[in-house]
């Protein structure tokens, strides 16, 4: 019997993609939209005033800050979750792989309260510290620490894949023409690792800046010191300042998606180069 392939029709890709677009809108573009109207009634002024505010300021720079550090240590840590996962067989393998996932599927506040009990200065972890006067909960330490701990597997989830198609006759070959270890990591591994890299560690960094449930108890939540912008809107709401809220919410969203722009550019850039 003789196959005959068929390209897809254009009504099927009109569908799809209609499909597509609304579900987009749906979701994405009108929530969005209605966000950024809402702050428009503040006019440039009102805009000004939200942003000039410290306690706003020091918020802002506490959660992008915080983000920054959380997603550069989970740079290293999940590469090297990855890298165990993948290139060594030992008891327990698979518990561990499945541990990774643990932070997407544990609900925010149950991890937060976790943490907060261990990194307390009467926790398992916190009462070694204390008698060194270093505090870990209630501090911006204890922030780094929440969201570390909930994007990591970002970074484990995609170099992984990568690192087990990486064909090891590359490696071989490098080893043949007198590569060392170090040389055949940094020149015939590492390069191939940049995209995934690039892309767990902007995902984790996603997820940081926006994330409330883990923070929000081991933060302890002091204005100007502990206070991220996420529960700096929620105290807005709660205190009927919808055009604030509206204001810091446009805020993240505009320095969010100029970050994530930047990041998808050198990461294509990256591709293209290796490609």
């Amino acid at each position: 019997m003789k196959l005959i392939f068929r390209p897809y029709s254009k009504t099927s890709f009109g569908l799809s993609f209609g499909l597509t677009v609304f579900y987009l809108s749906c979701f994405v573009v009108i929530p969005l939209s209605a966000l950024v109207f809402k702050s428009a009634n503040l006019g440039w002024a009102g805009l000004l005033s939200v942003f000039s505010e410290d306690r706003i300021q020091k918020a802002l720079l506490l959660s992008f800050g915080a983000g920054g550090v959380a997603a550069i240590i989970n740079l290293f840590v999940g590469f090297l979750f990855a890298w165990v996962l993948v290139r060594y067989d030992f008891p327990g393998k698979r518990i561990l792989d499945s541990l990774v996932d643990l932070p997407f599927t544990l609900p925010t506040a149950v991890a937060g309260i976790a943490l907060t009990t261990i990194y307390s200065p009467k926790g398992w972890i916190g009462q070694f510290f204390e008698p060194l006067g270093i505090k870990i909960a209630y501090t911006p330490a204890g922030i780094v620490i929440a969201l570390v701990f909930i994007g990591f597997p970002f970074v484990v989830r995609t170099v992984q894949p990568i690192l087990e198609e990486l064909p090891k006759e590359l490696e071989e070959s490098a080893f043949c023409l007198g590569a060392s270890r170090f040389q055949t990591f940094t020149k015939v591994i590492l390069p191939e690792l940049v995209p995934s890299l690039l892309t767990g560690t902007s995902m984790a960094f996603a997820r940081g800046i926006g994330e409330y449930g883990s923070v929000v108890f081991i933060s302890g939540n002091l204005p100007g010191k502990t206070e991220i912008l996420p529960l700096l809107i929620v105290t807005k709401l709660e205190q009927y300042e919808y055009a604030k809220a509206t204001g810091i919410a446009l805020l993240m969203l505009v320095l969010s998606f100029a970050i994530m722009f930047g990041i998808n550019y050198f990461q294509n850039k990256a591709s293209r180069r290796l490609g």
